[in-house]
């Protein structure tokens, strides 16, 4: 510490800046400032100068907005008034001759930097500059911007509005300018549009049917068709088919699509004119499957030579009529029918039995259900409608139930989630004898909360109450 009455001196010209950490472990700052206002101690102008080395420069004021006083006597390569800047140095210069006794002190000025005197830190003394944005990432690679449409296109497509967004529509449904190819694509933004048989409703009369493409599949292979007539003596009749295209076949889409309308057409037409409806659908079958065997007519003989590994358009079938205390269904493959009764107390069951590997390994005896169904082999199916099919056998049944309930004709897109009678119960609102269309959404929706792996349809027919019952599903 300078003795009592010196002036410490300023620091030397051209000092390195003060970081507050010595220069060599335990060196200490032979020129800080004494404590207190002792005597002749440094006027505050010069306390910069003279920071105690705990307490670092940062060049940056604590709060916002504020400016640190006397910052001009920290900048490095300063000095005192009329003292010419001389080259950094290393060590620090001697100290100054002490004044006689009783000398006044000599008033200290803040020092001020040379002209082009370099400068660290923030310089306070300017105004503030602007904020520049910090730049944005680059996009990723799937955030590509669609190309611009043709504006004629454009305005064309405005004029006509979108209808479904399916092949043939005009705008797409994804970008909402493009048209539409042939192919079933934008010519904009190249997004495919939904089909017609991705997802279909439908409901007539008391009865309703939904059939969905499934999560996995690129096309909806399922069909239906559902109706109403009357019998000759007036009696309301109502007529559900379902169809499952088999996807190792050619065109299996168009055959579960034929097959559907050519039976339902058949029911339709054979009720009104007093055919026993078990007759009658015997005979539904039989139509159906010549309507697919008309699709294998089709194919060129050129076509068949170029690919005759190829499999003749092929699908299952499962279809029910329900009248006034009667209840008949038809199958033939691995498509379901399911009695659902609406006093839950009472036991569901199964109506139809598969024409599958699985089926036959059961009624054989040689496994077990659920040993047989786990296999993989159990979905193969021995029995479809097709102009390969070894032989065709329409299975039909004829129950008469005594209580209102509900007919499910489903594929096994649905029954592979809900696969025993009590599953199937269990699957189905208790209302969906009064809300069928409301049913099959939901039935639907289990399917794809499931997995959706396949196609799914399900078609629901209400069994009426009757006055009395011959029999029990």
């Amino acid at each position: 510490m300078p003795a009592p009455g010196a002036v410490p001196h300023a620091s030397a010209p051209g000092r390195a800046p003060s970081t507050g950490v010595p220069a060599h472990p335990g060196a200490t700052d032979p020129h800080a400032a004494p404590a207190g206002n002792a005597p002749g101690a440094v006027p505050p102008g010069h306390a910069a100068a003279h920071r105690p080395a705990d307490a670092p420069s940062t060049g940056v004021p604590t709060h916002p907005g504020a400016t640190e006083p006397h910052h001009a006597a920290s900048a490095p390569g300063t000095s005192a008034p009329g003292t010419p800047p001389t080259a950094p140095s290393a060590h620090p210069a001697p100290p100054a001759p002490p004044l006689p006794a009783g000398a006044p002190a000599q008033p200290a000025s803040a020092p001020t930097a040379p002209q082009g005197a370099p400068s660290t830190g923030v310089r306070f003394d300017r105004p503030a500059q602007p904020e520049v944005p910090a730049p944005q990432p680059p996009a990723q690679a799937d955030d590509y911007t669609l190309q611009a449409p043709d504006p004629r296109a454009a305005a064309d497509a405005a004029e006509v509005p979108a209808q479904g967004g399916g092949p043939g529509s005009t705008v797409c449904v994804a970008c909402r300018a493009g048209r539409v190819d042939d192919d079933g694509y934008c010519e904009n933004c190249g997004h495919a549009q939904p089909r017609e048989r991705d997802h279909m409703e439908q409901e007539c009369g008391p009865l309703a049917a939904v059939s969905d493409r499934g999560l996995r599949h690129h096309r909806n292979e399922d069909a239906f068709a559902v109706g109403t007539t009357t019998l000759p003596d007036g009696a309301p009749v109502s007529v559900a088919v379902v169809c499952d295209g088999v996807s190792s076949a050619t065109r299996p889409d168009e055959a579960s699509l034929a097959a559907s309308r050519a039976a339902n057409a058949s029911l339709l037409d054979a009720l009104p004119r007093g055919t026993h409806p078990q007759q009658a659908m015997h005979e539904a079958i039989l139509a159906a499957s010549e309507a697919v065997n008309a699709l294998a007519d089709e194919q060129p003989a050129e076509a068949r030579e170029h690919a005759p590994q190829q499999n003749a358009p092929a699908c299952t079938i499962v279809g029910a009529v329900v009248t006034a205390g009667l209840l008949v269904v038809g199958w033939v493959g691995d498509s379901r029918a399911y009695w659902i009764p609406v006093d839950r107390s009472a036991p569901p069951a199964r109506l139809t039995e598969d024409d599958s590997w699985a089926a036959q390994m059961v009624a054989a005896g040689l496994m077990g259900e659920a040993e047989a169904y786990a296999d993989h082999r159990a979905h193969a199916i021995t029995g479809w409608l097709g102009a390969d099919a070894y032989e065709l056998e329409p299975h039909t049944a004829a129950f008469k139930p005594d209580r209102p309930g509900v007919v499910v004709v489903c594929t096994d897109g649905l029954w592979n989630y809900a696969e025993s009678a009590d599953e199937m119960a269990e699957a189905v609102p208790a209302d969906a004898a009064a809300r069928p269309l409301h049913a099959a959404r939901v039935l639907v929706g289990h399917a794809l909360d499931g997995g959706g792996h396949d196609n799914v349809t399900v078609a629901l027919v209400p069994f009426p109450a009757v006055p009395q019952g011959a029999g029990s599903a």
